[in-house]
């Protein structure tokens, strides 16, 4: 089996139901109860604002090239979220418009890229949820190699086949398969939480003892006097 030019046709994908439970929740919620890891990096930033949910199919691609790029979306099945790995490369876009048309016709559920795409104005009107490092105007080659269906790294994680993807205006999330009931469970919950704490903004119920509270733990020396 040769190495860097191969492609995988099959991996395990999570229960539908699991991933849709993940519907609505906002990433930064899942983000906090996973300790504020797993998170991409901020510089992949989305380009529309068509929130992103599905299951992880990955490529791993040479710098300025698409053309395993190109295959995905013909094997993607609807609901997956398609993940790039172009190694951070801006020099040259793998992905624009006729691409973004083609993988919504399919069902693509969105697009994950390290890297460049280009076409930015038709992909931000587009129902497409699309994620990249930036946009260049210049185009890629397709000569590969690269590969698909492996572990890639996206945005400084490493995400699997059959990962769960989850992304809105903040930014991306990514869940491991077997750890997401118990993540679900406890991102609900905290959705739940998050939103008593705002209606209790609102009527002027909210508790802020918490902070003094906090400080003193930590030592900090409360003056009851002016600074000379």
């Amino acid at each position: 089996m040769s190495t860097g030019f191969r492609i995988y046709t099959q991996f395990d994908r999570p229960p539908k139901k699991l991933v849709e439970g993940f519907r609505n929740i906002p990433v930064a919620n899942i983000a906090d109860i996973m300790n504020r890891l797993n998170c991409l990096d901020a510089k992949i930033k989305p380009c529309n604002a068509v929130p992103l949910l599905g299951t992880a199919f990955t490529i791993k691609s040479r710098t300025a090239d698409n053309l395993l790029f190109h295959k995905a979306l013909d094997m993607a099945l609807p609901g997956d979220v398609i993940v790039v790995d172009v190694q951070g490369d801006l020099v040259n876009a793998v992905f624009g418009e006729i691409m973004a048309t083609y993988a919504r016709k399919r069902g693509i559920a969105g697009i994950v890229i390290d890297g460049a795409i280009r076409d930015r104005q038709a992909l931000a009107a587009l129902d497409l949820p699309v994620y990249a490092a930036g946009c260049t105007p210049k185009g890629p080659y397709k000569d590969g190699p690269g590969e698909i269906n492996v572990p890639v790294s996206c945005g400084g994680i490493v995400i699997k086949p059959g990962d769960i993807i989850i992304g809105d205006a903040d930014g991306i999330v990514v869940i491991n398969p077997a750890d997401g009931p118990d993540i679900l469970q406890q991102a609900q919950a905290y959705n739940d939480k998050e939103h008593a704490i705002l209606a209790a903004i609102e009527n002027g119920t909210l508790d802020r003892n918490w902070i003094d509270e906090v400080l003193k733990q930590k030592g900090c020396e409360f003056i009851d006097g002016k600074h000379t």
